[in-house]
């Protein structure tokens, strides 16, 4: 834990994970060797569910707000709907953001109380948005980092910068100036300035509208066992299967997202070498948490959330 309030920046790249190069995507792979790695479990996908309606679904599930999701698809009332608790009232304040050209995220956003921005607010008319350097100390001024030094004011706590789910390949939304970008964060928030001891980086990679299974070669069941052997009571539950002490009723095993967390001299570095699924499960030493707890633990070093993961 940092001795002062951290400042967060999730670059979420909803689609993107099975888009990443072992051999061209350096920038993604170097922060994975920094980083403490691992995955976010989701839900199982409704059977009818749209590319569009999946986005907003796991997007949900990133800020703990399922039950506005819900309530969006059933048509409740303005009345119901206007009870839904905004992301500051939840976090003590927290000032936050989610940067993205997609229309519907942004009125789901709007109705969880962030402030919606698109990439050219955040890059201006005169600066091209696939100038990953410019587009790198926009987000970092917005969080209140500038020259290597942390300002005493920031505009926001928390920025989400969305990236990916079917928009045009060819701007920062493409896998390669994702690996871009992550290379100019990491330039300026190097060690040894006041940004990288306070910003706390997340890197995610959902695999979106990815049709597998829970045998497939991106499943996180680490052992198989009997369920009819005398012994199947013994075999132990992993945590994300669990929510207050009772068996979640709907965990989907394959397919999570990825998850990559850096601050230097907060986060555990752990042996991962590559931004992959495989490296993140074989080396990787946070394992899996539930998607839903996320928001929760950033809060936490932001010093939004009274404990870790509350």
């Amino acid at each position: 834990m940092a001795d002062k309030a951290s400042r967060a920046l999730v670059l979420y790249g909803d689609g993107l994970a099975s888009s990443i190069s072992l051999s061209q995507s350096h920038h993604l792979h170097s922060l994975a060797s920094l980083s403490s790695c691992g995955f976010l479990t989701l839900p199982h996908s409704p059977p009818s569910e749209n590319v569009d309606a999946g986005m907003i679904r796991e997007f949900a599930e990133l800020l703990d707000s399922a039950e506005a999701y819900g309530s969006e698809n059933e048509k409740e009332s303005s009345e119901a709907k206007s009870s839904l608790p905004f992301i500051p009232e939840r976090f003590m304040g927290m000032k936050a953001a989610v940067i993205t050209d997609n229309s519907d995220l942004q009125r789901f956003g709007s109705k969880l109380g962030l402030t919606i921005l698109q990439l050219n607010e955040i890059t201006g008319s005169s600066h091209s948005r696939d100038d990953s350097s410019i587009v790198a100390s926009q987000l970092l001024k917005l969080l209140g980092f500038e020259g290597g030094k942390t300002l005493q004011t920031n505009q926001f706590d928390l920025l989400f910068l969305h990236m990916g789910a079917g928009e045009e390949p060819n701007g920062l939304l493409d896998i390669e100036h994702v690996n871009d970008l992550v290379g100019a964060l990491l330039h300026l928030a190097k060690p040894g300035n006041e940004i990288s001891s306070r910003l706390h980086l997340s890197v995610i990679m959902s695999y979106g509208a990815f049709c597998g299974d829970e045998n497939s070669s991106l499943s996180l069941n680490v052992a198989t066992h009997d369920s009819n052997s005398n012994l199947s009571l013994l075999f132990p539950r992993q945590s994300y299967t669990i929510k207050q002490g009772k068996p979640r009723e709907n965990v989907r095993h394959h397919s999570p997202m990825l998850i990559a967390q850096w601050q230097n001299a907060v986060t555990r570095k752990d042996m991962v070498e590559t931004y992959s699924f495989s490296n993140f499960k074989e080396l990787g030493g946070n394992l899996a948490i539930p998607a839903d707890r996320f928001l929760h633990e950033v809060a936490f070093k932001l010093w939004k959330a009274p404990k870790y993961g509350a």
